[in-house]
Formats: structure tokens, sequence, C-alpha cells
């Protein structure tokens, strides 16, 4: 018999609350079996956070579908690093209105960055009555818990902004692929960079203990994974507030140490924690990948004080010129924001002539972004939207000429490839270098999910196309 007492009532484990909902859903469910429907937008962080969920779910009996038409449990991973992203969910979620009509068993969820920003809670509340789930990112572990007593209970409910400051070890993780994944390593960020929602959406840092990743690294290189990113707004600070002696560099010797042919990759950095211990460590390890994704934002010491960034142009310079040194065969990549308010053209000229002096392999560049509750949303901004779309413009240009200049210094080389999946070239399979670089060649899709080895033949701006050496 399945147990109906409120949560209230009720104080189990996690599992025990799974397991009710398992035997809820047994009767509720609309097909063979219960299926949900999970969306993830925004960054590595929000898919990890979604594999935790779907674990969960997993442990409760559902099955996973791509159709939300057909799922009993709809859920929205939300992003609020740009306004862009928070756009699209509120267009996402009023279209499930009809869904919910036609269905009205089926429940429907919000969690995610977004659901921490009180004015975005209250919109939810009070424009979509049809969502009966909301829980912001410090309430993962909840999750058994608050979907039971939606269940049960059939109220509302809205849990935010219960930052603990604990990590909660333990939840099962459901990898969306099987020989790339990611390693949560800590969560949070201290930095409060003037424009940027983090530290305020996901809480101060805390770290993860070192023997915990480093068993959850062994288990995936074990279980055949090949490609693993350690995850962390900011993973340079990884050990503080930890009674042990680590930091990150020594968390990576720890990883690297493992046997097996496997890539380590990290992200992301920021250049005011990047120490040469750490570049040392990347250019004497046996699987950490030559890519170092270092986002530098500004090339103008003016913003990037306005920023708080903590670093100088000449500082980020000093650290790359170091990589270069250590790591000859380095790629480098890179976030910018254009139009920071404040910003004159003077300002991102030396933007430019910094992209130009580097040389990186790609940029993540995106047009200034303001976000309600950081100190830049109160900053004056008098540069109009066209003309930060015509600096952002002459960035690509910038960036497409060094991109295309590296790409065509490759050809002729022989390069070990992780193959990813099919190309949309018929007869084509796209697989990545070890500085993250695409490559495309002609192969049997038998090959996704091996390395191999490719002789480049063609570049393109971002792309490169070689043949398999067999």
């Amino acid at each position: 018999m399945i147990q109906t007492e409120t949560a209230k009532e009720l104080e189990l484990s996690s599992q025990e609350y799974l397991k009710l909902v398992s035997q809820i859903m047994s009767i509720r469910k609309r097909s063979d079996v219960p299926k949900a429907y999970v969306r993830t937008y925004g960054c590595q962080q929000n898919i990890s956070d979604s594999e935790m969920i779907k674990g969960m779910l997993s442990q409760a009996g559902y099955s996973f579908t791509d159709n939300a038409e057909e799922a009993d449990f709809i859920l929205f991973n939300t992003c609020a690093v740009r306004e862009h992203a928070e756009d699209r969910v509120f267009g996402n979620v009023g279209a499930l209105k009809n869904l919910k009509r036609r269905h009205p068993q089926v429940l429907i969820a919000l969690c995610g960055c977004m659901m921490e920003q009180e004015h975005v809670a209250k919109r939810i509340h009070d424009s979509f009555p049809f969502v009966g789930l909301v829980f912001g990112t410090h309430c993962l572990h909840e999750f058994p818990k608050l979907l039971y007593k939606s269940l049960v209970d059939g109220k509302r409910i809205f849990l935010r902004d219960n930052d603990d400051l604990c990590v909660h070890e333990g939840i099962k993780t459901l990898r969306d692929g099987s020989f790339k994944g990611f390693i949560p390593i800590m969560y949070g960020c201290d930095n409060f960079c003037s424009y940027c929602i983090v530290p305020y959406v996901r809480g101060r840092e805390r770290s993860r203990r070192p023997e915990i990743i480093i068993n959850e690294a062994r288990d995936m290189i074990l279980s055949g994974y090949k490609d693993i990113t350690l995850l962390g707004q900011n993973v340079n600070s990884y050990g503080k507030g930890l009674d042990c002696d680590i930091n990150f560099a020594k968390l990576l010797r720890e990883i690297d140490s493992i046997d097996g042919d496997y890539w380590l990759r990290f992200m992301t950095s920021h250049p005011k924690d990047c120490s040469k211990e750490l570049l040392d460590t990347i250019a004497s390890s046996r699987h950490i990948s030559l890519h170092l994704h270092l986002p530098f934002q500004s090339g103008s010491n003016r913003i990037l004080k306005l920023m708080n960034r903590h670093y100088t142009r000449e500082k980020y310079l000093e650290i790359i010129n170091y990589a270069k040194e250590k790591i000859p065969d380095i790629s480098i990549t890179s976030d910018i924001i254009v139009g920071f308010p404040g910003e004159t053209y003077e300002d991102f000229k030396q933007t430019l002539s910094l992209v130009e002096e580097v040389g990186f392999t790609s940029l993540f560049t995106f047009i200034y972004s303001k976000r309600n509750g950081t100190p830049a949303a109160k900053m004056d901004d008098p540069i109009s939207a066209e003309e930060k779309s015509k600096w952002f413009s002459e960035l690509l240009k910038t960036q497409e000429k060094i991109a295309s200049k590296r790409c065509a210094s490759m050809v002729g080389k022989t390069e070990k490839v992780l193959v990813e999946e099919k190309s949309k070239k018929e007869g084509f399979l796209c697989a990545r270098t070890s500085g993250n670089i695409i490559v495309e060649f002609l192969g049997d899709e038998s090959l996704i999910g091996t390395f191999q080895n490719v002789k480049i033949s063609k570049a393109r701006n971002w792309v490169l196309q070689g043949e398999l050496i067999k």
C-alpha cells in the first residue's frame, strides 16, 4: 500500500522518499513506466546538476524522454548569466500551459540559477500558476523530499535561498555520456565580479573533499571514460577552507597519476589565481589536456578595475607568456565582454590588441548583458547597442583571422583526437584534439568514443579536416 502521509509528517532519507515516489508513480504513470523530460540551459555546472537530478529520478523509477508531451514530470534547469537565456526559459515555460491543461496530472518544475533570484521566483509564482515546483541551486539534495511532497500534497512548492555552505555528497549521478563526463570539484564563487550574478545564485565557495573527487575520477576511468572535465566557478581556488594540504594543482597531480588512456580537462580558471605551479603541473602531466581556458574579459586596466577582476592586463600577459614557455603546444581560449558600462572605443581597442598579441585558438564573446542585483547594473552605460554591435563585429573579424592562421599552421601534422559524434557531413565523424579543436574526417561511427590519430589535410576558420591514420 502507498503511504500518503503529508511530507510534514515525514522526515525520511532521500532513498526512502524516492522509494515512495516510485510507488506513487507506479499508479499515476501515463504509459508503461513514468517518464521525465529534463531540459538544461547554461553552463557545464548546470549540466552536471541535471545529471544528478536524473540520477535521483532514475532511482524513483522514471525513464527519460525528449518529448515533453509524453512526460509525467517536466523540469527546466535554468541559467541566469545572460538575459537571452532567461527570456528563452520564460517563453518555453509559457508554452507548457496548454500541455498542463490537457494533462493536469503532469508535474512541471523549475530549478537552477534563475530560481535563486527573488524577482524571477515571484514572476513564476504570479504568472505561471501551472508550475508546481520551484527550487534553487542550494536545494538539490532536497529534491527527493520536494518531489514526494509535490505529488502527495498537490500544493505549489517554492524553495530557494537556503545556502547552508555545505557540500552534500552521495547523490547518484546519471551521466548523459558514456565516454565524456563532468566532475564538480567545488561550488560557488567568492570573486564578485561586478557584472556577474553567479555568487548571488550559487553562493560562496566550498570545495569537495579530494579523496571523494579522486575516487569518482578513478571510477569513471575504470568505466571507460576518455574525457573528464573538473568543474567549478573558479577551479583555481579549489581547496580553500578544507582542513587538508590541498590546492588545485595538487588535486590535478593526484588524478593525473591514475593509470589509463584519458584526457583531464578543467574549467573555469580565474587569472588572479592561475599559478605557475598549476602551469608547471600541466606541462609535466601525462593526461591533462593542452588547453587553458582563461577568461580575460577586457584588455583595458580601467575596465578590469570596474569589473572587479583583481588583475591587470600586464599580469594576464605574464601568465600567458609563462604558459607558452612551459607548454609550447598549448591552446588558449578565453571569454570577452564587449560594451561593459563605461567602456569607450579606446578601451575596446586595448581588448583587440590583447587578442592579437595572445593569438587565441578561439573566443567566447558576448555583448554586456545587464543582471539585476549586480553592481554593474547600476553603472552608467551611455554607449548605444548599435555601437556595441559594431565593436562586436570588429572583434569577431579580428579573431577569425587569428583562428584561420592558427588552423592553417596545423595542416600536415598528425593529431591524437577523441571521436565524439557523427558530423553533419555525410560519412564524416567529428572529433576533438587535446587542445579542444574540432577535426572532421571520414570514418565509421564505430570509432565514436575512441582515440584515433588523424593527419590534418585542410583547415577552415574554426574546424580542421583530416585523414584517419589506420
